[in-house]
């Protein structure tokens, strides 16, 4: 019987060949600390059906490449949906630095107009010292 995994896909990007992680906890032996230990697989995946974010079971096999020793059995659940947060970062720190410029111009835009209303307030008296 062949060693069967179950773990999540992280890529489905190359053609037949999906990276699976599994993640897992484990009990250091000296210090009894619990932590978690991610391992990647490269598994087969012939027809293409797992995509990233689904779970699935992988058994092993004979090697199929230098990296490929497993093959893809069943998607056990598909994804709901993903969220790429980095699209989403650099989309508001964008915004953010559009607002920071904004900001400057209206801080620039309100310091003339008090210079110019000083200006004129100093010109006003000017001419009412002179009468």
């Amino acid at each position: 019987m062949a060693h069967t995994l179950v773990g999540t896909v992280t890529s489905d990007k190359r053609d037949k060949t999906i990276t699976v992680s599994i993640i897992s906890r484990e009990t250091h032996p000296l210090y009894r600390k619990q932590y978690t230990k991610t391992r990647k697989y490269t598994a087969h995946d012939e027809k293409n059906e797992a995509h990233k974010g689904d779970r699935v079971e992988i058994a092993s096999c004979r090697p199929i490449s230098a990296t490929k020793a497993y093959t893809l059995v069943k998607v056990i659940e598909k994804a709901r949906g993903t969220v790429e947060l980095k699209e989403n970062v650099t989309e508001i720190k964008e915004e953010k630095k559009v607002g920071a410029d904004e900001i400057a111009r209206e801080k620039k835009a309100k310091e003339a107009e008090k210079a110019a209303a000083k200006a004129a307030k100093e010109a006003e008296k000017a001419e009412k010292g002179d009468k």
